[in-house]
């Protein structure tokens, strides 16, 4: 593999303006809607990115027939301590799955359920 794994994510969200403040609040940043040139009905906030940065962005995306919740893909978002993360996500409406748990040389990580009810992962170095 010439590059890394994942070019992109989405998370499937019921509510999308719930879900923007929760975001929002977790993470301090600001969601900027990006539409489907093919289909207006999808409804899509985009995470600001920066390309010439590691990692992928992605989006928060409610779209008919598809719901949020539980699932097989996990995201993890990077973090400065992924507990600061975890304490915002509980404040803004989430809950704390898994405590800031250490993986050794990896780091630490947190898994918590957004307000849509998605596992998301949370990964410091610290």
């Amino acid at each position: 593999m010439s590059m890394n794994p994942v070019g992109w994510f989405e998370i499937y969200v019921d509510d999308l303006t719930r879900a923007k403040t929760f975001y929002e609040a977790v993470f301090e940043v600001n969601l900027e809607i990006l539409g489907d040139p093919n289909d207006s009905s999808i409804q899509m906030l985009a995470f600001p990115s920066d390309m010439e940065k590691y990692g992928a962005t992605g989006a928060l995306v409610k779209m008919e027939h598809v719901i949020a919740g539980g699932g097989g893909t996990l995201v993890y978002f990077a973090c400065d301590d992924c507990a600061i993360e975890a304490e915002r996500a509980k404040a803004a409406g989430g809950s704390i799955q898994r405590p800031k748990m250490d993986i050794g040389e990896y780091g630490f990580i947190c898994l918590v359920l957004d307000s849509e009810g998605n596992m998301i992962g949370l990964h410091s170095m610290t």
